[in-house]
């Protein structure tokens, strides 16, 4: 219901046979080209607000232009880029990017692929990824104290000016290696581009992070790689046959554009690299040890596209296991009630939901009541602009239900602020006159914010926050505020502290204080919530068990540092208190 924002979708390509090859077996020198805009159009579900594409010819002259980029921003952005594409710009490797900022900040400078030139081939980096680091502070001390001077301050550049350090390095080696075998001239260049360890380079590089990511670059060399967090939190996956290699976010991007089967495909692992070498030799080289799995589930519940398999069924799942909480939240009155849903991302959620009540009580009445009427982008407002925004998001199907009969059950699959039910969806429901409104969340309660890549940075924009601390507010519990901010400011970053605001207090306590904060003035019909449970949730998506947005429970150092951190800023900045 209320957007979130993703730091975004990657697609990757290597083209193994010459260009000619492509140009005289598909009639298109294009072949790669499309492809990669194929893929990316695919993935534009991950990033609306610009999107950038390079590519790297290994068969350029000296003194021509080799290293290709383009970038725009916009929803159309990919069609944009794709229309500057000429035929000089055809190379064997090929890299998009589309970008979802966490900021609302705008500006070609803030799309990717970023790009370090030098007039060394193999110094020449590009770089782009979906990720979201928690340790930038501490790299960029690393980075100082190395005599550098990064102009930028951002987790993109200084990660483009840390790996970028650390080919130099790579390079200088192999330089050294060419000149004590006697090598002279463009022989020790060419032997520099043949002999690049972006292992090497990799491994001294992300050792340095923590977070969430799946970085991609390519050399000027011909190196092309990506590689995932330690954690497996974001996805990654590729494909490879005697034609080319790909590689993508989401694994239908992959199927769809390649003609593939799922079995086809394999995902990239936690801490794990697909390198391919300029020689088209191709490696899955291990660059850090994996950490316990905390792969997103909320990858599965929402960001993803659901034409994947097990992702669709999933969100099956995740809605037919919230039958009987909804049963008896309706009082067992199946016969007058209307299931419905918010569109889009809850389509999926509410065929699992209709189907557990038909194997429970054969057929149920199921109407499209809400539409989503206009496309406005509430989430990269203002604060003060976002709630007259939100008013004028969907509207309601008149007459698909029975006024002051029918119970009227609505599944969506996340409740983060709330603003969009204040603002608009609980007062245009009302207008139907149901006898009661079920709102359902196939997720749990978002309780805490994410660093890794998803725009839910501040916990009072989070609506079960919001009541939790009413609630602390309302039974005078004022001092577990003051000792939680103090055991996140002094205490040893190790744990989340955070927690302890929610321990006093059910799910169905907050639920009730949730209903109370978020019903609009004026409103008659009454408001229940249900939510997944935690254990709901592991049922779905087993392989998913990144939870920290509803536990808690951050898997690395970085996000606990970061959540204790931002209750500290609450209490001082929003609450103006000093403790």
């Amino acid at each position: 219901m209320e957007q979130l924002k993703h730091e975004c979708g990657v697609a990757m390509i290597r083209l193994l046979k010459p260009l000619d090859y492509y140009k005289q077996r598909y009639g298109t020198w294009r072949y790669g080209f499309n492809k990669l805009y194929l893929m990316m159009e695919k993935q534009h579900n991950r990033g609306q607000e610009g999107a950038g594409i390079a590519s790297v010819s290994l068969k350029k002259e000296h003194g021509t232009e080799y290293m290709f980029r383009e970038k725009a921003e916009g929803k159309d952005a990919i069609t944009e880029i794709f229309s500057r594409v000429t035929e000089q710009m055809a190379g064997e490797l090929l890299m998009g990017h589309l970008r979802y900022s966490t900021t609302g900040k705008s500006g070609l400078q803030y799309v990717h692929p970023f790009l370090r030139r030098n007039n060394w081939r193999a110094k020449n980096l590009c770089l782009c990824g979906n990720f979201n680091m928690t340790n930038i502070d501490e790299v960029f001390q690393f980075l100082t104290e190395q005599g550098q001077s990064p102009r930028i301050y951002g987790d993109s550049y200084i990660t483009l000016e840390l790996m970028g350090h650390r080919l130099d390095r790579e390079v200088e080696r192999l330089y050294a290696l060419a000149k004590e075998q006697g090598l002279k001239g463009t022989d020790i260049t060419d032997y520099i581009d043949n002999h690049v360890e972006m292992a090497n380079v990799l491994k001294t590089t992300m050792s340095h992070y923590d977070g969430g990511y799946v970085m991609c670059g390519l050399t000027g060399s011909g190196e092309m790689f990506s590689v995932r967090d330690p954690w497996g939190i974001r996805p990654a996956f590729y494909y490879r046959d005697d034609e080319m290699i790909a590689l993508a976010s989401e694994r239908p991007v992959l199927q769809t554009t390649f003609d593939l089967q799922a079995e086809d495909i394999c995902e990239l692992k936690p801490g794990e690299a697909l390198i391919v070498h300029k020689n088209g030799e191709s490696q899955l080289e291990q660059i850090m040890p994996a950490q316990p799995l905390s792969a997103c589930s909320f990858e599965r519940i929402y960001f993803s596209r659901g034409s994947d398999h097990d992702i669709y069924q999933e969100r099956k799942r995740l809605g037919e296991q919230l039958t009987p909480a909804i049963l008896k939240a309706v009082d067992g009155d199946v016969d007058h009630t209307v299931f419905s849903y918010i569109p889009n991302t809850a389509e999926v959620a509410f065929y699992g939901m209709t189907d557990g009540f038909r194997k429970l009580h054969g057929e149920v009445r199921t109407e499209k009541v809400v539409w989503k009427d206009i496309k406005l982008r509430t989430f990269i407002a203002d604060n003060s602009e976002r709630n007259d925004l939100a008013a004028h998001v969907y509207d309601i199907s008149y007459g698909s239900l029975k006024p002051y009969e029918d119970n009227l059950v609505i599944i969506d699959d996340s409740i983060v602020r709330g603003t969009t039910l204040k603002e608009s969806i609980f007062k245009i429901l009302d207008r139907l006159h149901p006898k009661k409104i079920v709102m359902v969340s196939s997720s749990p309660q978002i309780r805490y914010p994410d660093y890794y890549g998803i725009d839910m940075s501040h916990l009072e924009e989070l609506c079960a926050f919001r009541a939790a601390i009413a609630l602390i507010k309302d039974r005078g519990m004022q001092k577990l505020i003051a000792d939680t901010y103090k055991a996140c400011k002094y205490s040893p970053a190790s744990l989340n502290h955070v927690r302890n605001i929610y321990a006093p207090f059910s799910v169905e306590e907050i639920n009730a204080k949730i209903v109370e904060m978020l019903r609009p003035e004026g409103m008659q019909a009454p408001i229940k919530l249900v939510f997944q449970s935690i254990e709901g949730l592991h049922h779905a998506c087993p392989n998913h068990p990144g939870d920290w947005y509803f536990t808690g429970h951050y898997p690395t150092p970085g996000g606990i540092r970061l959540v204790n951190q931002a209750f500290v800023n609450y209490v001082e900045q929003v609450l103006k208190m000093q403790l």
